[in-house]
């Protein structure tokens, strides 16, 4: 071990974090705390020709493995399936789709319509096709979608990413003709926020000059530009502080695609926002909190949902609101909000859809789907309630608001996804599609218990598992989670975990864990900044419980997480090893006293807090895995996955994770596929071959 390494590890060993924040130097390029900073340039060939290394070495072990091919077989045929749903977006009275299977592992993006879509042979018309593409152009082309201006939706900004990274290029396309517009707009790689204010004009945010980017590395200036225009030509509009996330422009459109506003959105941080009205001579901000969501507009009204209270007006957080936009322009300070909704402690919003003449709210009570329509007249809000099934997940799709119509998605651990067309006028819903199932789920069950966290929480989780299972602590076990930005772990049919994971004898486990959103806004904020520590208390909770009831043991118990959920697996592979033999951390965050230098971190200050002021960067060191890597611990043998075209999450800390862990004398395996970007696969074959990776190694390290 290098010696700064050794002292670092002493320290950390004593748990004494005041002593450390003062032996680790201030945050801040080439920190000489850090031997592994080299590897934060992400396509550096000193950093690459170590990658390469580390690929070798662990996919020659897992590759090699008897089960690896069975393993890959199956999942490539499952995410190439021609019979999964092709999950459908209203476009112009059409339907769209975008599609991939072994023979498009890049996608087409395809039409028809809403007729011939319900039928069982559906007349697909393909718009635009992004492998012959990629090969015409010789590019990496990863399809990001398509904004189409309104009401007719012909004229559309092309989104295509190199490689999958969040900086993307805008061409414009013409959807009716199927080519991209000869002269038209286009705008080079960068990360921008852009969008239609009529056929000739865009309102784009983007780095107009060197360094005219957010500390995060987003837009912060918005420009007008005019067809015809060089970006140089392009009008200012508003400017933001460089000490934002991002700012993004937003036309406010009616159901007929007429313009009733327009807004500047300012991200302070990755949850407050600003919202600036745009229609006078100077901009105005709107008096509202800074963590609110302003979701669309409804026969005149502003739909807003609160991440906060607002004391002022007597709204809690969670509440969803509207607000009069007539009013609100008038006199923005005095414009009255009517209450449309206030979930209850165990209750949750997760998804909100607007129809012509409708409000369609996904309500989930105890992390189980449901859902209601809101209706607006004289002034006051009423609901009905749609009918469901019952312990399952209800997701909202693509509304059609010309005509009062939406998609639902209902799914379940044991269901597969079915596809209801809802006609929220009526409230009547229509099965239209039904996924085949990719598993025997024959003598499979579902469960729910709680587990008590740390300080008392009872932390809600789901067991799928074979019926006959032995309470003996014998049965392998995958326990997932993710912890963070409001994000809810819902029931999800999988058709690999269900067919590579459940049938082979597995149990899964998905833990509802503070920082999610499965309980409103409340449960997220309970998990932030300071108080971090209970999300990772939360997920221990859940896996002493599992080894409490016998269902597992920590010989059998392996846990998975990604990006912030990757975080969470190394706060807790590093606090409590002794739970877990495996650990599958995914383009994870790990160095936390770095993260606001590398990638998109300074993005995420709001969830974490800031390592560059003491007091938070004490907290932040508690916990940090890189920081808090030290040998002689029982560490599971980790299996990291990155991307080295992940700009969000940037592939240095799984390199620097492995590198430490390595260096310490542990055993650690990793993969990084070049490509991919943040969801760590361009393409469904890198799907299929990342996912058999994953069950080799878990096959390895709890079957075996």
């Amino acid at each position: 071990m290098r010696p700064v390494l050794a002292a670092i590890a002493a320290i950390l060993m004593t748990s004494a974090a005041a002593t450390a924040a003062e032996t680790i130097p201030p945050v801040g390029p080439g920190d000489p705390a850090d031997p592994y900073t080299w590897m934060e340039e992400a396509e550096s060939p000193r950093a690459l020709e170590w990658v390469k290394h580390e690929n070798e070495r662990s996919l020659g072990l897992l590759q090699s493995d008897p089960r690896y091919q069975g393993l890959y077989d199956s999942a490539l045929r499952i995410v190439t399936a021609t019979d999964r749903i092709p999950m459908p977006g209203f476009r112009a009275g059409q339907i769209d789709n975008f599609w991939q299977d072994a023979t498009h592992v890049r996608g087409l993006w395809r039409r028809t319509t809403l007729e011939s879509y319900r039928t069982a042979d559906i007349a697909w018309e393909t718009v635009l096709d992004i492998d012959a593409l990629a090969r015409s152009e010789n590019a990496n082309w990863v399809y990001e979608g398509a904004d189409c201006l309104p009401p007719d939706e012909t004229r559309c900004l092309v989104t295509l990413s190199d490689g999958g990274k969040d900086a993307v290029t805008l061409r414009e396309f013409n959807a009716e003709t199927r080519s991209f517009v000869e002269g038209g707009f286009v705008l080079p790689e960068g990360k921008q926020n852009v969008t239609w204010r009529d056929k000739d004009t865009l309102l784009v945010g983007r780095e107009w000059a060197p360094g005219e980017l957010t500390e995060s590395g987003y837009a912060y200036i918005i420009k007008e530009l005019k067809r015809g225009q060089p970006l140089s030509a392009a009008r200012e509009i508003f400017r933001g502080e460089k000490t934002d996330v991002s700012v993004s422009p937003w036309v406010v459109r009616d159901v007929d695609g007429v313009e009733r506003a327009l807004l500047m959105v300012r991200g302070v941080s990755f949850f407050e926002r600003e919202y600036w009205l745009m229609d006078g001579p100077a901009p105005v901000k709107l008096p509202f909190p800074l963590k609110t969501a302003v979701q669309g507009l409804m026969q005149g009204q502003l739909i807003i949902s609160l991440e906060q209270d607002w004391p002022e007006r007597g709204f809690k957080t969670g509440d969803v609101l509207s607000i009069d936009l007539a009013a609100l322009k008038r006199d923005p300070a005095a414009a009255p909000a009517t209450l449309i909704l206030r979930p209850t402690a165990r209750e949750s919003v997760e998804g909100l859809a607007i129809t012509r003449n409708h409000l369609v709210v996904a309500l989930y009570e105890n992390v189980r789907g449901g859902a209601r329509i809101y209706d607006f007249k004289a002034g006051r809000w009423s609901h009905r309630q749609i009918e469901t099934p019952q312990n399952v997940s209800v997701g909202i799709g693509s509304v059609d608001d010309r005509h009062d119509k939406l998609f639902l998605t209902v799914t379940g651990y044991l269901d597969p996804t079915t596809l209801l067309l809802l006609d929220a006028s009526t409230g009547a819903t229509t099965k239209v599609k039904q996924a085949p199932a990719r598993f025997n789920a024959e003598g499979l069950v579902v469960e729910q218990f709680e587990a008590r966290s740390k300080d008392g929480t009872m932390v809600p989780y789901f067991v799928v598992h074979r019926k006959d299972i032995k309470l003996d602590g014998s049965n392998p076990t995958l326990l997932y989670a993710y912890g963070g930005f409001q994000s809810s772990e819902t029931p999800a049919y999988s058709g690999t975990v269900g067919k590579l994971w459940l049938e082979r004898g597995g149990v899964y486990v998905v833990a509802n864990i503070r920082g999610g959103g499965e309980f409103g806004p409340s449960w997220w904020a309970q998990g932030l900044k300071e108080n971090r520590q209970r999300v990772f208390d939360d997920f221990i909770g859940v896996a002493e419980d599992l080894i409490a009831r016998k269902i597992t043991s920590p010989r059998r118990l392996g846990m998975e997480g990604g990006s912030n959920g990757g975080l969470l697996m190394g706060a807790v592979m590093t606090q409590r090893p002794e739970l877990f033999n495996a650990a599958v951390i995914q383009v994870p965050l790990f160095d936390m006293i770095r993260y606001t230098h590398i990638g998109a971190g300074a993005s995420w200050v709001g969830e974490y807090g800031d390592p560059a002021i003491p007091a938070e960067r004490e907290y932040i060191l508690r916990y940090s895995p890189y920081q808090n890597l030290v040998a002689g611990r029982p560490y599971p043998e980790a299996f990291f996955e990155t991307s080295t075209k992940d700009d969000r999450v940037h592939p240095s800390h799984a390199r620097k994770a492995v590198a430490r862990l390595e260096e310490l004398g542990y055993p650690v395996l990793f993969y990084e596929n070049t490509d991919g970007g943040h969801a760590a696969a361009a393409n469904l074959n890198e799907t299929a071959k990342r996912v058999s990776l994953e069950w080799t190694y878990l096959t390895r390290k709890l079957m075996d």
